[in-house]
């Protein structure tokens, strides 16, 4: 059956991958209680990471933008693959979001912009969330951007 998640994601020509194998490590998602918390999830591709370098040096920022909107896509998979039904879902409570910068980029809240429209698009009103948007030195894999989405849900 398909979500109303989904049907609102295929609405903006987006649809949910597999969620990706942790690449460490670790696992991929997890549930305590009516949380529901992801690893830091990379801009992939099945196994293939898509963008790397520093954003504002190696990757433009329109670029990093787009990277964050595919790390969100892999978030909503990983939740997906925890619950089972996306519209179990009462609301997206924190984003933290990681931009791999180059020296003297300070757009991080631009680039992540990309995975909050993303999640407000996929989820509604209950999309809108907190949020840390960071710049890091250096990421996992040189991914240009990761990012870790708290979502709370119901039984």
């Amino acid at each position: 059956m398909t979500s109303t998640v989904e049907q609102r994601l295929s609405q903006h020509g987006q649809t949910i991958p597999t969620a990706p194998e942790a690449v460490g490590f670790y696992v991929p998602v997890i549930r305590t209680g009516n949380l529901v918390v992801t690893s830091g999830q990379l801009p992939m591709v099945g196994k293939e990471l898509m963008f790397k370098g520093k954003v504002g040096k190696d990757v433009h920022e329109e670029v990093g933008f787009h990277a964050a909107r595919m790390c969100a896509l892999n978030a909503i998979a990983q939740i997906k693959a925890c619950i089972g039904n996306l519209d179990k879902v009462t609301r997206i409570v924190r984003v933290e979001g990681y931009v791999q910068s180059a020296d003297g980029f300070h757009n991080h809240a631009q680039v992540i912009n990309g995975a909050s429209e993303l999640l407000v698009q996929a989820f509604g009103e209950i999309g809108r969330h907190t949020r840390i948007a960071v710049g890091a030195n250096e990421l996992p894999l040189n991914a240009a951007v990761e990012l870790v989405v708290w979502a709370e849900v119901s039984e």
